[in-house]
């Protein structure tokens, strides 16, 4: 464990910070290139520490769900460092300029991207996270200031000094990067209150971790909240899509927050798509209403705690509803606004859903596995918001920013 005190590793932070918000677009470039390098050389290294982790998971009667999060494979690691390469050739938005004009009196106006500074990160057992957000962090001129688990630990510590080394032989400062390796309860929370170094502090993880946040936190921060992730089957649903749709959004990964947690399917098309579900959903537990039970074998009776749960595993709510109406009411009752989807061939009905449904993402015609910063073309995503305020949905480079006003003047003086 670091002897390092936390006051002193945002100390380090921000000061790396600083010079982070200075750097050329091609010097962040080559770090992150060298970081990727470093992760790939390291990689024997970083699944023996990860393999650690995972016995000791194991060992403790951790879930599937949590020891899936958890395991790093050759193909993950090789994906962290693609991350880094692809948030390379990103656009850089430092320095962008959002918006100028031109006041009657002469004053030239501009809002400009400039780094938030200092992005504190808590996360639980998901060790790609250090590699993601560092990335993101460094390429919009931020410093990232990491906080896994101690279930994550030993994995952590090699993928963060993996990419401090990366970040250092580029001439960058290594503390662009600092883990905080104390993962004592206590530890977490006075990293929630480092008012005055951490200028944005982005959680993700489960209930617990963010009730701490809204109880104990003094910083701004942005919640990676629930994935409690709808797919609605309409009347006018191709249904040999719609059936790949569901079997994606639930099966391809069921441990993550967009995969899908409840199917709502309309009553004309029940009788015919519910069956065929059941027996494409092998392996997967069906808690159905009173109305969907009928039609499939096998599921159990659903509960109110059903329709508002994020399962992150092989479950599925399911419930059959007279008309989209009633779909969007079920997903304005138990929807925790990440993602939520329609399959419909009727374009009103898509309209409508998209207008009326109140998430950070709306997706018709496919599968909700799609809401995340790679597959929208963001590069790797710090966490996906769900919340409005300042950002919302899957945060990229852009949400990892904010803008300062810059105004140029001739010598105007106020009347």
């Amino acid at each position: 464990m670091s002897t390092t005190p936390l006051p002193e590793l945002g100390r380090r932070a921000k000061a790396a910070a600083r010079i982070l918000a200075t750097v050329s677009s091609s010097a962040k470039n080559d770090a992150l290139a060298l970081a990727a390098d470093r992760l790939l050389d390291r990689s024997d290294e970083i699944l023996g520490a990860n393999a650690s982790d995972v016995e000791r998971a194991v060992l403790s009667g951790a879930s599937p769900t949590v020891v899936d999060r958890l395991r790093l494979t050759d193909a993950r690691v090789a994906a962290m460092a693609a991350g880094l390469r692809s948030v390379a050739m990103l656009a850089d938005p430092v320095g962008e300029v959002v918006e100028g004009y031109v006041r009657p009196n002469g004053l030239r106006v501009e809002r400009v991207r400039v780094p938030l500074g200092v992005v504190g990160i808590i996360y639980e057992n998901r060790p790609n996270v250090t590699a993601d957000a560092a990335a993101l962090c460094l390429k919009a001129g931020n410093a990232a200031l990491l906080r896994g688990s101690s279930g994550a630990l030993e994995s952590n510590r090699v993928i963060a000094a993996s990419l401090r080394q990366g970040i250092e032989k580029a001439g960058l400062p290594s503390d662009a990067v600092v883990l905080v390796e104390d993962t004592a309860h206590e530890t977490a929370v006075e990293f929630v209150r480092l008012r005055g170094v951490i200028d944005c502090l982005i959680p993700r993880g489960g209930p617990a971790l963010l009730s701490m946040i809204l109880e104990q936190a003094t910083v701004p921060y942005v919640l990676d909240g629930d994935g409690n992730c709808h797919v609605y089957v309409d009347a006018a649903a191709d249904l040999d899509m719609a059936e790949r749709i569901v079997v994606n959004a639930k099966m391809q990964r069921p441990s993550v927050c967009n995969a899908a947690e409840s199917l709502l399917v309309h009553a004309d098309v029940a009788g015919e798509f519910l069956p065929r579900m059941g027996r494409a959903l092998q392996g997967v537990v069906l808690a159905a209403d009173d109305r969907a039970r009928p039609l499939l074998p096998g599921s159990r009776p659903a509960t109110e705690a059903d329709f508002a749960t994020e399962f992150l595993a092989l479950e599925l709510a399911v419930a059959v509803v007279d008309d989209i109406d009633a779909a969007i009411s079920h997903i304005a009752r138990y929807g925790s606004g990440h993602s939520e989807a329609i399959i419909t061939s009727d374009l009103k009905a898509a309209t409508r859903f998209v207008r009326q449904v109140d998430a950070a993402a709306v997706v018709v015609n496919a599968s909700t596995r799609f809401i995340d910063g790679g597959e929208l073309g963001l590069g790797a995503e710090v966490g996906i918001s769900t919340q409005k305020l300042h950002a919302r949905g899957p945060m990229g480079l852009r949400e990892l920013t904010c803008v300062k006003y810059v105004v140029y003047g001739e010598g105007q003086i106020r009347a």
